[in-house]
């Protein structure tokens, strides 16, 4: 039997005031905005609302501007790549957007069975991954949460010649705070839930029947996981169900009451739009289907008002909008993605997927334009594994120290990735800017990262500062 709800207080009336009550956005306030954005120490709830409002080309150029800045300042040009890991579709829940709802006959229902799960992992281990995201529905085999806590540790356990999968993110159902403890045993890295849309009511006529019809439940469910350890948590809204403004408000309140209770917001932000999915006229008719432009003001906003929080794009957006959203702010991308359960190994992008991708091209496609555009693909798991976690991390990401470690690991792992598995293009576009990046660095840092990459060149795998 569940628990209380330990849901923040969302008070979705002062959120609908703000965005009523914002002030226009003229330029002399759009400037001071953002010059208060680049002092790196984030915007505050009452800011968002003018810069949301933003139309004039101009000034939105300059929003876009100081977006880039800001990013580059915290993250220099890294883009983290991961790959989902699909292990069941089956669903207990009525999500009118998601071909996974109950009662969506047509989808053909699967659970992998652990020996198909390694069998996922190889593949995915072939193309070069070393992250994934472990994705399931919000129902299980008989073993109930055993059959996730399996699945976890039998990709871990899963091998492709020397190559192994280095850090395990999770997107499961909410749980108890004590089965949290369960799954953060595991040695996962991020827990990863999305409220989907903050908005009460959106969300009841969306989520009609299931477990996830508990508006309270979902919304307490990020409580539950900190309170049981797990300090890298990851939030996010499905936009297009209901008007993108207050969902950004409301996901920037959220990660506030995080950062107040527990002294650390989320580690990661993410921004997917609605996409068709089989089975769903929901999907493809969005309530409130956000347009190219208001997406690039979402992630542009996002990363103004907490610099210091990674923000997540999937393959659900096609190639031209992802470019895009790299200039403004994203720092981790999926590539190379199945969202269907057996998808890697069959070599299937459809069939049971939940949603329909935008982007299909190969990881190996994507680390070659990367490179290629001056962005520093990543593959480092590190830090989950040196316990540069939650407060921790934050500590110092905040003053800027992070840098000196991240840089150095992002370029060993890009080594690793052009020597193991590149294509020849691939391999010269990424040793290309291994050399550029190398160059342009100086001293210590250049020193640290040269090691690294020496003891890469030299046969050693997984180095990392």
């Amino acid at each position: 039997m569940r628990g209380p709800s330990e849901a923040f207080p969302l008070d979705e009336a002062s959120l609908l005031a703000a965005l009523e009550g914002a002030p226009a956005p003229d330029a002399p306030r759009i400037r001071e905005l953002l010059a208060k954005a680049r002092e790196l120490k984030g915007l505050d709830e009452a800011d968002l609302p003018t810069l949301m409002a933003l139309e004039d080309p101009e000034l939105t150029q300059e929003l876009f501007a100081t977006a880039r800045w800001v990013k580059e300042q915290i993250y220099g040009s890294r883009i983290v790549l991961f790959a989902p890991l699909y292990v069941s579709n089956l669903c207990g829940n009525e999500c009118l957007y998601c071909a996974f709802r109950a009662s969506n006959r047509s989808l053909p229902r699967r659970a992998l069975s652990q020996g198909e799960i390694a069998a996922e992992v190889g593949q995915l281990l072939a193309q070069g991954h070393k992250r994934v995201l472990l994705v399931a529905g919000e129902a299980y085999p008989d073993e109930g949460l055993d059959y996730i806590l399996k699945a976890i540790r039998t990709v871990y356990a899963s091998r492709h010649g020397g190559d192994a999968i280095r850090r395990v993110n999770v997107n499961i159902a909410p749980l108890e705070v004590a089965d949290f403890r369960r799954l953060k045993d595991e040695g996962i890295g991020t827990y990863q839930l999305f409220q989907e849309t903050y908005h009460r009511g959106t969300y009841a006529r969306m989520h009609p029947r299931g477990q996830k019809a508990d508006f309270d439940w979902r919304l307490g469910c990020m409580d539950r996981a900190m309170q049981a350890g797990i300090d890298d948590v990851g939030l996010g809204a499905l936009f297009g169900l209901h008007d993108w403004r207050f969902e950004v408000l409301a996901l920037l309140r959220h990660a506030r009451h995080l950062e107040d209770r527990f002294g650390c917001g989320p580690h990661t932000l993410s921004v997917p739009r609605i996409e068709p999915a089989e089975g769903s006229a929901t999907s493809e008719a969005p309530p409130h289907a956000v347009s190219d432009a208001a997406f690039r003001k979402i992630v542009a906003i996002l990363r103004l008002a907490v610099p210091y929080t990674g923000l997540i794009l999937s393959t659900r957006e096609r190639p031209g909008i992802r470019r895009e959203a790299l200039e403004l702010g994203i720092s981790q991308i999926s590539a190379g993605s199945r969202t269907n359960p057996g998808g890697y190994e069959e070599d299937a992008a459809e069939g049971g997927s939940q949603f329909s991708l935008g982007d299909h091209r190969s990881l190996d496609e994507v680390v070659r334009e990367l490179a290629g555009s001056g962005f520093l693909p990543s593959f480092c798991t590190a830090c989950y594994r040196l316990g540069r976690t939650g407060a921790d991390f934050m500590d110092l990401a905040k003053p800027g120290q992070i840098k000196a470690h991240c840089l150095p690991n992002a370029l060993a792992t890009l080594q690793e990735y052009a020597a193991d598995h590149a294509s020849p293009a691939t391999r010269k576009a990424s040793e290309r800017l291994l050399a550029e990046t190398l160059g342009g660095l100086e001293g210590l840092p250049r020193r640290r990262a040269e090691g690294l990459v020496e003891l890469v060149r030299k046969g050693e795998r997984d180095v990392f500062c």
